[in-house]
């Protein structure tokens, strides 16, 4: 190990290099895959057989693995080693049908973990920092994924948890946290409660880095939260098909997010043509594990919109860069006939400085129209009663929003801190028409 990597053997690999490695990791995961219920009929139906891959490009190839088929063949459909082999799953909410469960056996944990350290290296996290993890512990897996990898890496992990603020704020004063995992939208909030108690982060606490991710947001965003704590913000890329946390993560360059492609294969393709789209061009991304034994994943459609970024990176690290997520392919809804991201609103407001950290979009039908509703909160020391300028303020959003999107929007001001928050991850938008579904 020197000073700039985590492993450099594999992070600085030629790409020829790097190219074999991952044929014969796919290979040996086609092997494994075949095991499986799912991939096993499935494969068998095709006359795909293990070793049938010769060239990386080959991968095409093969069929995608999507959301559904996970869910179609709960619970143990894709499962390629016997059950007395597995010692972990995590696994989504299963509140709208079947969830989506992953499992592990002791190999790919400890790949993970190690994947998870690699990241935090990369971010410029050391075994001298002090890390408090503000994630979900249990079955998301945000919680152990970042506490398995601080371990690994030998910092001093404080397991916090979610929620809590004024909890949270007190182990970062106790016990001098360094650095810190959280979603960007719950980091707002705490900045509010700081302000509250009387507190400044960049004052009050020895917090110099922050990991911010498992939500889409936008760089203004990631600014704000580098502005507001006094810190460097680096944007973190998991899901839980790919183990979670630890996928891909922002070097200390914080141009692009370097994907661990001795572990996943990468590929951008237009969702609606399933074809591949050049390198700097955005599309869905799709995914396929190189180096998980008990539930390997194969040309999985993540839904998530990016792009590779061209070019090479200044910290010399040879694996590609993908851009921040840009929204999903199905979070996308229309009105009146135009296609809008939330991040396109989000990138928006959080330009303008007398904007607060929260907002929500809300579509509904009045008067027999679909509307799109922008409710956004204000900073609580903005506002001192002048109606004038309130009315100025909506005025310019709402002329912002339509300039980005194309479509005008109906923007309401509320105070600070009345829009509802969730424990998770933030909900942007909420789809009240009548035969309203977002696409």
């Amino acid at each position: 190990m020197t000073l700039e990597f985590w492993q450099e053997e594999f992070e600085t690999l030629e790409k020829k290099d790097l190219q074999q490695l991952q044929l014969e990791r796919l290979n040996k995961t086609i092997e494994s895959a075949c095991r499986s219920l799912f991939y096993g009929e499935l494969y068998s139906k095709k006359k795909i057989k293990p070793g049938v891959i010769k060239d990386i490009s080959q991968i095409t190839e093969l069929p995608f693995t999507t959301k559904q088929d996970l869910r179609d063949n709960f619970p143990y459909g894709f499962l390629s080693l016997p059950k007395k082999d597995i010692i972990r799953l995590h696994s989504s909410s299963g509140t709208t049908g079947n969830p989506t469960v992953i499992f592990h056996n002791r190999h790919d944990l400890d790949s993970w973990a190690n994947l998870m350290a690699r990241s935090l290296f990369c971010a410029g996290v050391r075994d001298t920092d002090v890390f408090q993890n503000i994630c979900g512990y249990g079955l998301f897996t945000g919680g152990l994924g970042f506490q398995y990898g601080i371990e690994t890496l030998g910092a001093l992990s404080i397991p916090a948890g979610a929620g809590n603020s004024l909890r949270q704020i007190k182990l970062m004063r106790d016990y001098g946290t360094t650095a810190a995992h959280a979603i960007p939208s719950y980091l707002g909030r705490l900045y509010e409660v700081f302000e509250a108690e009387g507190l400044d982060p960049k004052k009050d606490t020895q917090l110099k880095t922050l990991v911010i991710g498992a939500e889409p947001h936008t760089d203004a965003q990631r600014k704000r939260i580098e502005e507001m704590y006094g810190v460097r913000a680096f944007n973190s890329f998991g899901l839980s098909e790919m183990n979670g946390p630890g996928v891909a993560f922002e070097c200390t360059h914080q141009n692009g997010l370097h994907i661990w492609e001795d572990s996943y294969l990468v590929e951008i393709i237009d969702p609606e043509t399933l074809q591949p789209v050049p390198d700097g061009e955005y599309g869905e991304l799709v995914m396929t594990t190189l180096d998980r034994e008990a539930m390997p994943l194969i040309r999985y459609r993540t839904r998530d919109i990016t792009r590779i970024i061209p070019g090479e990176c200044e910290c010399g690290r040879t694996h590609r860069r993908i851009d921040r997520i840009t929204g999903r392919s199905d979070d996308m809804f229309i009105i009146k006939g135009c296609n809008v991201f939330p991040m396109q609103i989000e990138g928006v407001l959080m330009k303008i400085p007398e904007v607060g950290s929260d907002y929500m979009i809300n579509l509904e039908t009045m008067n027999g129209a679909d509307e799109m509703v922008v409710e956004v909160e204000v900073k609580s020391d903005w506002f001192r009663g002048d109606i004038k300028r309130l009315d100025s303020l909506s005025k310019t959003i709402t002329r912002q929003i339509r300039d980005e999107v194309l479509a005008k929007p109906i923007v309401k001001l509320v105070e600070a801190g009345s829009i509802p928050k969730s424990e998770g991850k933030a909900i942007r938008v909420t789809d009240n028409r009548k035969n309203g579904l977002l696409n």
